[in-house]
């Protein structure tokens, strides 16, 4: 801690300190400069004097400040996730940072954080820190069908590893805009700094004449292939220096992440605040059959990423590992403890077909039902107009993923108020171009053609955000019921979310949508998004929609 402190201070002082050197230099004594870089080192030595921490039954402390005395202390049953990382120098002296998550949003400088502890004290520090998730940890099967229950010394071991990442992944980072954000940067400042006159002022560029149409265009595609290049390099290399390793392991009280290259992070969720996954499917990904897994949990990051980009199979593998080693246990007929989730048992069904716009009964039905039930009869469990029919018991959610599984579309009035959004600027388009001509304007004859491809365009994307449009509901048997939903184009997700977690309902209704019949359910909840949308649904299927995924909270008006 006495050599990390010091180098932090002094590479976060580095602007002021370089300043002093150019004053120092230009004044003709750079002693003073070394003034300015001992005080520095001198604070942060003093930090170490001035830094300590305890931990007893019930709190966390943490004293730190040297002008400023400061006191952090956390409740242990508050602490939902433990974040340690170690950068270059801590690695090369054996220490990491270990910093303390209780889903409360703190400024920088309110962080819990324990700087420089030696890597041999994490474990046994970790474990003790979440020894209070071993109550709620649930038994779990791993991939040999051992049935375990978690305890508090086993919630230091790896557990089930349920994804990895593969070298080979490093071909899907271009497709975001992870390499676009890092180089727009860089090319912002070098254009401050006279980059672009450079370039203009060049030889290359002054010999350029105006019948040189040919180099120019050649000279422009020359950079853009350039500019893609390092975007791409740059996302492959930020790529590959936070997720090179990942390894991630279940033990079915937390969930541990280990990745990077340069800075390892090694991170430990609660399991207890567990709410259920979004998969996003951005564009660029979708086409390259490729995504994301991200975690919705309470208190965590609203984006928390499991798995970074990767192949849809991978990325829908751990998913369904993830709900494997979900159970709820119950107490049976004998008082034996038995995993719940009919995710563990592996057992086959066939998928239900989904392609069919009207689906009243979208609710309550299992995957066997739904690959029998007629799409133009009420379904099992729907609420018809003659009041709601008497539901069947549940079946196991069997045969396929939540992130494979079918979705049922929102019907034609759906796709036709995609399509009327979507004409909205080709008409704007259109009306400029014929008010330019009414006011005696010129307009090329090959301009007329800009609106037809912009319509072409806009009917595409429309036709897309359709199909992208969806939503499931899948009853548990004594696990928990989730709601499946699905919407966007350019950034499509899928959010699978437990009903348990779901806290509250709102129906909006805009004035187009009354008009149409539809409207947004908005399932409230405390975890991810705070709030996850099935938009346009028609409205007669929201009540029992809502009825499907939390009985019993719809209430009478």
């Amino acid at each position: 801690m006495l050599l990390v402190y010091p180098v932090t201070e002094i590479v976060k002082y580095i602007p002021v300190l370089l300043g002093t050197v150019i004053v120092g230099t230009t004044s003709g004594n750079p002693l003073w400069s070394l003034i300015p870089v001992t005080l520095v080192a001198a604070f942060g030595v003093a930090r170490w004097f001035t830094t300590s921490y305890r931990i007893d039954a019930d709190h966390v402390q943490l004293r730190s400040g040297i002008v400023q005395r400061r006191k952090l202390s956390v409740p242990r049953p508050r602490i939902r996730s433990v974040d340690v990382e170690a950068d270059l120098l801590h690695r090369v002296l054996g220490l990491a940072v270990l910093a303390i998550g209780t889903g409360k949003q703190t400024d920088k400088g309110e962080e819990f954080k324990l700087d420089a502890l030696d890597t041999s004290q994490i474990p046994a520090l970790r474990a003790a820190l979440l020894s209070h998730t071993a109550q709620h940890a649930p038994a779990y099967v791993d991939a040999v069908g051992m049935s375990h229950v978690s305890s508090p010394e086993a919630s230091t071991e790896p557990g089930v590893e349920i994804g990895h990442w593969q070298p080979a992944w490093v071909r899907y980072a271009p497709l975001s805009l992870t390499g676009l954000a890092i180089f727009a940067p860089i090319l912002g400042l070098a254009a401050q700094y006279g980059f672009i006159e450079v370039i203009s002022n060049s030889a290359v560029v002054r010999e350029l004449g105006d019948d040189s149409t040919a180099g120019v265009a050649l000279v422009v595609v020359a950079l853009t292939v350039l500019s893609l290049v390092l975007v791409s390099l740059a996302a492959c290399a930020q790529y590959l220096a936070t997720w090179f390793g990942l390894r991630v392991h279940d033990n079915g009280a937390t969930l541990h992440l280990r990745h990077g290259l340069f800075t390892t992070r090694q991170i430990t969720l609660d399991l207890a605040r567990f709410r259920g996954a979004t998969l996003s499917e951005p564009l660029l990904l979708r086409a390259a059959n490729a995504a994301q897994l991200e975690m919705i949990m309470t208190g965590e990051n609203p984006r928390q990423k499991i798995l970074p980009q990767a192949p849809r199979t991978a990325v829908e593998r751990t998913l369904d590992e993830l709900l494997r080693t979900r159970r709820r246990p119950h107490a049976d007929a004998a008082g034996s403890t038995t995993p719940v989730s009919a995710w563990a048992r592996g057992d086959e069904s066939t998928p239900a077909d989904s392609e069919h716009d009207h689906s009243p009964g979208l609710a309550a039905i299992s995957l066997d039902n739904a690959a029998t039930a007629p799409s133009s009869s009420p379904r099992a469990g729907a609420s018809t107009a003659h009041g709601p029919t008497e539901s069947p018991t549940p079946q196991p959610i069997t045969g396929a993923t939540l992130g494979t599984i079918d979705l049922y579309r929102h019907g034609p009035a759906a796709r036709r108020r995609r399509y009327t959004r979507a004409t909205w600027p080709v008409g704007a388009v259109v009306v400029a171009m014929v008010a330019v001509v009414l006011a005696g304007g010129h307009v090329p004859s090959w301009t007329w053609t800009f609106p037809v491809v912009f319509a072409l365009a806009t009917a595409a994307l429309a036709e897309d955000r359709y199909r992208g449009l969806g939503h499931r509901v899948l009853p548990g048997t004594t696990g928990p019921t989730w709601l499946i939903t699905r919407r966007g184009s350019l950034d499509r997700n899928r959010d699978c979310l437990e009903a348990p977690g779901v806290i509250g309902w709102t129906v909006r209704q805009s004035f187009w949508q009354r008009r149409a019949g539809l409207a947004t359910v908005v399932a409230a909840t405390a975890a991810g998004k705070k709030a996850y949308l099935v938009v346009d649904i028609p409205i007669d299927q929201a009540a029992t929609l809502i009825e499907a995924v939390t009985p019993g909270r719809l209430g009478t008006r």
